[in-house]
């Protein structure tokens, strides 16, 4: 949590702006807004209709399967990032095939995370990446505890959607 004003330095205070308690500064006026961190995830599909999963290598949910994930840099947009953390987590290149659905995570480390989800058609040799420790395909029917609720909700709306 930041204690100072980013635009003058000052030390900020807890003040009632616009209905809800936030951090601003009593010299400048400058409000520090907590806004949900931008995120995308990527559904992928075999042949056999089995779904892509990675075993993360990194917190939140080390050791756990999710979806290929991750943050969405700067200058990205959320195809684009979707594409690369694709890439990066199971050595696979692919292509945007529609948005599933934008989703909201409670997160311990970043309160809360925004994931806008794509299903994607891809491309390649499976391999774990640098922020993986584990990529397989699992059947629908077989598939290992998903910590995160965002990516399961985007399990069920991309399959019923593909499906239907």
């Amino acid at each position: 949590m930041i204690k100072f004003c980013l635009k003058c330095g000052s030390k900020l205070k807890l003040s009632r702006i616009e209905e809800e308690k936030r951090l601003a500064c009593p010299a400048c006026q400058w409000v520090c807004y907590e806004n949900p961190l931008p995120s995308s995830a990527a559904l992928v599909r075999n042949d056999k209709g089995e779904v892509l999963l990675v075993k993360r290598g990194h917190e939140p949910g080390k050791g756990k399967w999710a979806l290929p994930s991750g943050f969405i840099e700067i200058d990205e947009t959320p195809e684009k990032a979707c594409l690369r953390e694709l890439r990066e987590e199971t050595g696979l290149k692919g292509e945007i095939v529609r948005l599933v659905g934008v989703y909201s995570q409670k997160s311990m480390l970043y309160r809360n995370v925004l994931i806008i989800g794509y299903e994607v058609q891809a491309r390649g040799n499976l391999s774990p990446g640098s922020d993986s420790l584990e990529a397989e395909f699992f059947p629908l029917g077989n598939l290992p505890d998903i910590p995160f609720s965002s990516h399961r909700k985007m399990l069920d709306d991309g399959v019923k959607k593909a499906d239907s």
